[in-house]
């Protein structure tokens, strides 16, 4: 798998894609927590840390389809770099006015969410156009799943760092600002310049007519609510314990197990259809996610926290080949940033509950959110089966396709033969 990886990232523009994207997508993947420290250090309750960082997951997941789809239509130049700067704008008005006006706070917040650009669909998008074979593009899809967990892991503790060394608003802007530059870098190089989405076929609902898609959908909400809500009981843990900085090793140590589970997984072969192993995996995350809710001491809750991770980067790269497999043609932006929005407005949900939970029963309690919402995530999948079992399209994609539902073979996934 590494030869993979290696293989892969020797493409031309491959490896300055990737990087561009996980730096662009850096503010997004760390908004919660540097949004629950700002309002934290500013004298904000939980209550109000875990509605702001709500409201801006729940603007990011109504602007990522609503962008992904203009990305489908007009490109990504012209959507993506606009967006980064609009939505780091926005978190520097957050960062300079504080919560002394809880309107403007939230205004800010929104404008920063509903802005995000649809780096991470994008990105997919353009695995097509740069690497051309199926199995290539399957691999890259799980190089990516692993990459991302390396911006969770080191996020964290980049936030922490600049708390500590600065302050909670210095690392607002300064995290932003390092996501313009990201998107900077994808929308100028050659690729992205001249993609051009599949046609598709007229239609309101979009990517959303496809019944598979909305099943994944359905299951990952609950994984995003199950995440949201670590965001907050993770701090309400280190406010137990006095210790601010546990706050940060908790949350590294979620992204480090998600890192160590998607190279195990992506380093061997896998029989069978990836709709069937996802039900495998996401009742093995949910397992994971119990046993938080015992709030041990601080090293046993930072290795409960990584063993809770391990199975969600397996989940991750899974869930992009069942999209690959059921997103109509000509929606493959769109499609992808759907899977972006379940997991923001799951989030938001997840941060929204956890923060009454926390107050109103304690920190197991709002531990206990983030397991209820990995046995939702499986009950869906379950419930589900016989409509994630038959992809619309069987067609065979052609090189250079930009989604591809019949999905030959899967990093990690043996079709039986060698080629």
């Amino acid at each position: 798998m590494a030869a993979g990886y290696l293989d892969i990232l020797r493409a031309r523009h491959a490896a300055r894609l990737l990087t561009g994207t996980l730096v662009g997508r850096l503010p997004n993947g760390t908004a919660s927590i540097a949004i629950v420290l700002f309002v934290r250090a500013e004298g904000g309750s939980y209550s109000v840390a875990g509605a702001l960082a709500a409201v801006y997951g729940l603007a990011t997941a109504v602007g990522q389809p609503l962008l992904g789809r203009a990305v489908d239509l007009y490109g990504q130049p012209r959507v993506q770099l606009p967006a980064a700067v609009v939505s780091a704008l926005g978190m520097a008005v957050l960062a300079l006015a504080g919560t002394g006006s809880l309107p403007l706070a939230y205004a800010a917040v929104a404008v920063a969410g509903l802005f995000t650009p649809p780096l991470e669909g994008g990105l997919r998008a353009l695995w097509p156009s740069v690497l051309g074979g199926e199995e290539r593009v399957h691999r890259a899809y799980a190089m990516d799943a692993v990459a991302q967990e390396v911006m969770f892991t080191a996020g964290p503790l980049l936030v922490t760092l600049l708390v500590a060394l600065w302050s909670p608003a210095t690392a607002l802007l300064v995290i932003n600002a390092i996501g313009v530059l990201g998107a900077l870098s994808v929308v100028l190089s050659e690729p992205s310049r001249a993609w051009r989405s599949a046609p598709r076929e007229a239609h309101w609902l979009g990517a959303l007519r496809s019944p598979g898609l909305l099943a994944l959908l359905g299951s990952f909400f609950f994984v995003g609510l199950a995440l949201g809500s670590i965001t907050v009981a993770a701090m309400a843990y280190a406010d137990d314990l006095g210790r601010e900085s546990v706050y940060g090793w908790l949350m590294a140590a979620l992204g480090l197990g998600a890192l160590i589970g998607g190279v195990v997984y992506g380093a061997r072969q896998w029989a069978g259809a990836p709709e069937r192993r996802l039900r495998v995996i996401v009742g093995l995350l949910a397992l994971g996610y119990l046993p938080l809710v015992l709030t041990p001491g601080p090293v046993a809750m930072t290795v409960l926290a990584a063993v809770s991770g391990v199975f969600l980067a397996p989940a991750v790269a899974c869930s992009f080949i069942v999209v690959d497999r059921h997103a109509p043609r000509g929606t493959v932006t769109e499609a992808f940033s759907w899977l972006v929005t379940t997991f923001g407005v799951g989030a938001a949900v997840g941060t929204a509950v956890a923060g009454p939970a926390v107050e109103l029963g304690g920190t197991a309690w709002s531990f206990a959110v983030a397991g209820a919402g990995g046995v939702a995530a499986l009950l869906v999948l379950l419930a589900t089966g016989s409509v994630l079992a038959a992809p619309a399209r069987t067609a065979v994609a052609v090189r250079g396709s930009e989604n591809d539902r019949n999905g030959a073979v899967e990093p990690g996934f043996s079709s039986g033969h060698q080629a």
